[in-house]
């Protein structure tokens, strides 16, 4: 069995396109209290269907660490009172901000919170720095994402104006990777 994985970015806030505006209300907060419990819920909720499991041995004091990195954020879509899907953030050197996680729960999949989702977490990206004083300012927003998770994660991702810049595959059962990326 083979995994593709592509990377896409955008260097302009200029090339978001907007997802349609969901029906109903529908919030997307930030986390401002770090908490280790409330992001190891939205991970393995999110990302039970798709193979999410980098994270899943973390000890208690692996997830803190992480969600009490400064940089690092953690943002809850929410509909009418509920938490509905989430996004981590991370910014990184260079200007680079990186879409970590991004996902909806399994029970709002399909109802056309996932574009409102995605826009709202790359405006959020873009205006980073804004929240943590020395950091510099956004100048690429990235992700990555691979033929494992949802079915129209890739669609989405490109229809919000990220661009693929790379893309691999891995056979798995030999562990070899190929770049398929443009030469």
């Amino acid at each position: 069995m083979s995994e593709t994985t592509w990377y896409l970015e955008t260097t302009d806030p200029a090339e978001l396109r907007p997802g349609r505006e969901p029906e109903g209300p529908v919030r997307f907060t930030r986390a401002q209290v770090p908490s280790p419990e409330l992001s190891r819920f939205l991970y393995e909720t999110v990302g039970r269907d798709y193979r999410w499991f980098d994270r899943s041995p973390w000890t208690d004091q692996e997830w803190r660490d992480r969600v009490e990195r400064p940089g690092v954020e953690t943002w809850v879509l929410y509909d009418r009172g509920t938490p509905a899907g989430y996004a981590e953030l991370e910014a990184q050197d260079g200007g680079a901000v990186e879409i970590v996680y991004f996902g909806l729960m399994p029970g709002f999949l399909g109802r056309g919170l996932g574009g409102h989702m995605l826009t709202e977490t790359v405006r959020r990206a873009w205006d980073l720095a804004g929240r943590w004083p020395g950091r510099e300012a956004t100048r690429r927003v990235w992700l990555h994402t691979c033929s494992l998770d949802g079915e129209h994660a890739l669609a989405n991702y490109e229809a919000r104006g990220l661009r693929l810049y790379r893309e691999t595959v891995a056979d798995q059962a030999t562990g070899g990777q190929v770049d398929m990326s443009p030469k």
